[in-house]
C-alpha cells in the first residue's frame, strides 16, 4: 500500500467518524433539543468581592400588582378619590388604555398597617408578609422603561426591552456557575390565579447571545415535571447508560473536530437529563415535607400552585440550584380589582412569607436573596371597564420587596409623589435592582461582560447602581 493509498484511507475513516458522530448524535440529540436543559458545569466562579448570597429566588408577580393595595399608602390620593386627576401629573405622559379618557383619582381600596419592631407599612390584604416585615427592604421607587406587558417584562429579565438579549438569570449563573450536578443551574415554575393568566414567553429565561447551557429550564405543575426527561418503558437504567455513553463518545469526536461549542453544550445537556431521570422525581415528590411545613406554606401537595411552587423552590435551593423564578400570573387587574387582588395575594401572601420563614429557620435565609415584584404597577386614575374599577398599566413608580442574603431587613426605600405618579425619592430603575443583586452575589454588575458581535454586552446594559442604603 503506497502512502498516497493510506492517506486517501485515513481520510475516509475520520470522515466517516465524523459522520456517524454527527449523524447518531443529532437523532439522539433531536428529541431533546438545544433549550432543554441548563447548566451542568461546575465552574469557578468569578467572584469580584465576598459574595452575601449564593443563590437566587424571584418571585415574578406577572402582570404588574398595584402598588396602591400592597406597599404604597397614599394618604393624598385618599383624600382626592373621585375627583379629577390633576394634569400637572398626566400632561404629556404615556398611558396604556386610559389615553384619551378623563382621568379621575382612585384612592388606596384597602387600609394599610404598621406592622413589625419596624412598622412598615403594608396593606391589610398581605397579613402574611406583614409577619415577617422585620426581615424585608420595600422599595417603593421602582419605575421602568416599558407600558405593556412584554416588554416590561424583557426590561424586567434582561435590563433592555431589546428582545434576544440574556436572562438575569442566564448572567447569574454565566457568572457563578452551578451549584448542583443533577439538576439545572437556573429552573422557572409558573403557576396562574386571578384575573386573565399572563402569557409569559420562554424567551424571558433565555440564555440570549450566551451559550446554552445558561438559560433557565421550565418545570411543569402538571405530567412530568420535565419534558423528555422520564425514562421510557422497558430501558433498564444500564442500557440507556450505555447508549448515553456512546453518544457521548460520538458528538465528542464531532466537537473535537469541528471545535463546536454549541455541540459540548448538547453533549453536557445530555448526560444531565440522565441525571435528572433520578433527581426530578425525588425533587417533586413532598411526600416526605411533614405536615406543618406543608400547613405553613399552605399546600397539600404538588399541585401546580403557587403554594407548592414556593415549597418546590425551597427544596431547589437545598439541591443547590442557582437562580429560582417562580412566575404567578394573574395580577392584570384593568378591572374587578379588589375582588381579583383579594384572590391574588390570598394566594401569593401565605407561601411567599413561608419561603421566608422556611428559609431563616434551616439557616439558608442569609445566603438567599429573595425578590418580590411585578414588571410594572399601576395608575393612581381608576380605569372603568367592564365589571368594577381597575387600574392601568403604570410604568413610572411601582414597588416590590427584597429579603435574605446581603439586603438589610425593616427598611423602606424611596418614595413616590403625594399621588403615588412619579418616583421622586431615591427613585431605583431595574437596572439598579439588577446592580444590587449581582453585588450581593459577589458580582460587579460592570464587570460581568459578554464581547458578541464585537462589543461587550453586561446585564445592565449601560447603566445601573448598586443600591447601597438597602446593604446590609
Amino acid at each position: 500500500m503506497n502512502d498516497e493509498t493510506r492517506r486517501d484511507l485515513t481520510l475516509t475513516r475520520r470522515g466517516f467518524l465524523r459522520q456517524s458522530a454527527f449523524g447518531l448524535g443529532s437523532i439522539a440529540l433531536s428529541t431533546l433539543g438545544a433549550s432543554a436543559f441548563g447548566s451542568v458545569l461546575s465552574e469557578r466562579p468569578i467572584l469580584h468581592r465576598p459574595a452575601k448570597a449564593k443563590r437566587v429566588i424571584f418571585l415574578c408577580m406577572a402582570g404588574g400588582p398595584s402598588q396602591f393595595e400592597s406597599f404604597d399608602n397614599k394618604r393624598e390620593l385618599a383624600r382626592l378619590d373621585g375627583q379629577p386627576m390633576p394634569e400637572s401629573f398626566t400632561r404629556g405622559q404615556p398611558i396604556a388604555q386610559l389615553q384619551g379618557q378623563a382621568l379621575k383619582c382612585w384612592g388606596p381600596q384597602y387600609p394599610f398597617k404598621k406592622w413589625g419592631e419596624s412598622g412598615q407599612e403594608i396593606s391589610e390584604l398581605f397579613p402574611h408578609l406583614g409577619s415577617i416585615a422585620d426581615r424585608m427592604c420595600i422599595i417603593r421607587s421602582m419605575h421602568t422603561d416599558q407600558i405593556n406587558h412584554d416588554p416590561a417584562h424583557t426590561v424586567m429579565n434582561t435590563g433592555t426591552s431589546i428582545s434576544g438579549r440574556p436572562s438575569m438569570g442566564a448572567w447569574v449563573t454565566y457568572g457563578l456557575g452551578s451549584l448542583s450536578e443533577d439538576l439545572p443551574a437556573f429552573v422557572v415554575l409558573t403557576s396562574k390565579g386571578g384575573r386573565n393568566p399572563q402569557p409569559i414567553a420562554q424567551r424571558q429565561w433565555s440564555a440570549g447571545f450566551l451559550p446554552g447551557r445558561y438559560q433557565g429550564v421550565q418545570f411543569f405543575s402538571q405530567g412530568d415535571p420535565v419534558h423528555y426527561v422520564a425514562t421510557p418503558h422497558g430501558v433498564d437504567p444500564t442500557s440507556q447508560r450505555g447508549v448515553v455513553s456512546a453518544v457521548q463518545a460520538l458528538d465528542g469526536m464531532r466537537a473535537e473536530a469541528l471545535e463546536s461549542p454549541a455541540l459540548r453544550t448538547r453533549v453536557a445537556q445530555y448526560e444531565m437529563a440522565f441525571r435528572m431521570q433520578s433527581s426530578v422525581p425525588e425533587l417533586v415528590d413532598l411526600s416526605d415535607e411533614p405536615q406543618h411545613v406543608l400547613d405553613l406554606y399552605g399546600t397539600e401537595g404538588a399541585d401546580g400552585s403557587f403554594a407548592a411552587n414556593c415549597l418546590l423552590a425551597r427544596r431547589l435551593a437545598e439541591r443547590g440550584v442557582r437562580f429560582i423564578q417562580l412566575y404567578h400570573r394573574g395580577w392584570d387587574h384593568h378591572n374587578d380589582l379588589r375582588p381579583f387582588m383579594e384572590k391574588c395575594s390570598g394566594l401569593t401572601d401565605r407561601p411567599a412569607a413561608a419561603l421566608v420563614k422556611d428559609l431563616e429557620q434551616r439557616g439558608m435565609l442569609d445566603d438567599t436573596l429573595i425578590v418580590w415584584s411585578g414588571e410594572f404597577g399601576r395608575t393612581p386614575m381608576v380605569q372603568t371597564n367592564k365589571g368594577g374599577p381597575g387600574r392601568d398599566h403604570h410604568m413610572r413608580a411601582f414597588s416590590l420587596w427584597m429579603a435574605g442574603g446581603g439586603i438589610r431587613g425593616g427598611v423602606t426605600y424611596g418614595a413616590t409623589d403625594e399621588l403615588g405618579y412619579n418616583a421622586v425619592e431615591n427613585p431605583v430603575h431595574v437596572n439598579d435592582l439588577h446592580a444590587t443583586m449581582l453585588h450581593v452575589l459577589g458580582l460587579d454588575h460592570e464587570r460581568l461582560t459578554h464581547r458578541h458581535r464585537g462589543r461587550d454586552f453586561r446585564l445592565t446594559d449601560v447603566a445601573g447602581e448598586v443600591i447601597e442604603d438597602v446593604l446590609a
